[in-house]
């Protein structure tokens, strides 16, 4: 039951904010700022004409975070047929995890945050948003660097622990739980040695992991940037691909294990190794951008691009294939044809913002909004559930 009492659903405002637009026939809007900082009204973005209409034809939305700009994106098509952007402020936003419909995961700075759809099938805030996730529990886990999340068969959340080297849940009581960490790191310790940050989720079990290296000693990773990513079985604890460049984002897809080849910007899956012969990295696209974020729907790949930091990431692959393309690298999301290979839509940021880590399919939402911690929406929206009749404890 959504309960008003004299206020107004929640839009926008306090330094969050949403707004319905059509794209200009250049394809750029700024990005709407509300009482955003003052950095924020520098953004703008650009899209494949198409985009909104792909979203709504498909009745997807999609999650996007930043966790350079400390946003958590909702994209969907608006009333009027454009791209609507709905912006929340969290400190360093990473991993999406899409749990369901009514369900969404995000790793932020020191918290574990879960959302739930406040909306019934049917209802609507404003006679635009089709569904409104809330913030209704959160884990406060302390500054673990965490990237990658996923739920449990059991309903527990598992994340990333980047920090720690492991994968870990959250505690009632302490930080956090490790729950698995890679055979060749020795010790559960506050040292970043191989930068773990991938998790690929099979029915509710973590299947397959990504490190920048197979390091074991502080920061380690860092000397490995070109060639010395590893994707990992879970179970075995054995290495099934290496030699790639700073990789995120496994994901398991039509019985293929795809990953991002972040290094030298490309999309593509592993070829499992047979008799003696060692995986293969198969490269399906080029991306013009440092890659993270990877989420499909249909016979689509959604891609996550950043613009590189070259003081950390100079000397990769991708300078010289940026190159080679006569390309900039870009920030935003490509929709890639699973079968050509083909970017068939696209979203850009240009302006400040130009690192983003994770995306997430939301499905069955055509104009998503969610609610944060940086402004009083969140004080005016209030939902019940019906009268349970049964008896209190005496």
């Amino acid at each position: 039951m959504l309960e008003q009492e004299g206020r107004q659903p929640p839009q926008s405002g306090g330094g969050e904010h949403s707004r319905p637009t059509t794209p200009s026939q250049d394809g750029e809007n700024p990005v709407a700022t509300g009482n955003a900082p003052a950095a924020d009204k520098k953004d703008a973005y650009s899209m494949s004409p198409g985009l909104p209409g792909f979203l709504a034809a498909n009745r997807i939305s999609l999650a996007m975070s930043s966790y350079q700009s400390g946003k958590f994106y909702l994209l969907g098509q608006n009333v009027d047929g454009g791209l609507m952007v709905h912006e929340r402020f969290f400190r360093k936003a990473m991993g999406i995890c899409v749990s369901s419909k009514d369900t969404l995961l995000l790793a932020t700075l020191f918290q574990i945050v879960k959302f739930h759809n406040t909306l019934e099938p049917g209802q609507q805030i404003n006679n635009v948003f089709d569904a409104c996730y809330v913030p209704r529990e959160i884990h406060v886990t302390g500054e673990l660097d965490a990237h990658d999340i996923g739920v449990l068969k059991d309903g527990r959340t598992v994340f990333v622990n980047t920090l720690f080297n492991c994968l870990a849940t959250p505690s009632d009581r302490h930080s956090f739980t490790p729950v698995w960490k890679p055979p060749f790191i020795s010790k559960i310790v506050k040292e970043d040695r191989c930068h773990l940050n991938g998790l690929a989720m099979q029915d509710g079990v973590p299947r397959y992991v990504t490190a920048v290296s197979k390091s074991d000693t502080i920061d380690g990773w860092r000397d490995r940037r070109a060639d010395g990513g590893i994707v990992m079985d879970v179970a075995s604890g054995e290495i099934v691909a290496e030699g790639l460049s700073m990789p995120h984002s496994p994901r398991l897809y039509r019985d293929r294990l795809w990953v991002l080849n972040s290094g030298a910007g490309e999309f593509g899956w592993i070829e499992p190794g047979t008799r003696g012969r060692k995986a293969k990295f198969r490269t399906l696209a080029f991306c013009p951008g440092f890659l993270r974020g990877l989420a499909f729907h249909g016979n689509y790949a959604f891609v996550g691009l950043s613009r590189p930091r070259y003081q950390r990431f100079e000397g990769l692959e991708l300078d010289r294939k940026l190159a080679k393309t006569d390309s900039e690298p870009w920030c935003g999301v490509q929709v890639i044809d699973l079968d050509t290979g083909a970017c068939v839509h696209w979203f850009r940021l240009d302006g400040p913002v130009g690192e983003i880590y994770d995306l997430g399919v939301v499905p069955g939402v055509i104009r998503p909004m969610a609610l944060g911690f940086a402004s009083n929406d969140i004080l005016g929206l209030i939902t019940h559930g019906p009268l349970e009749d049964t008896a209190l404890p005496a």
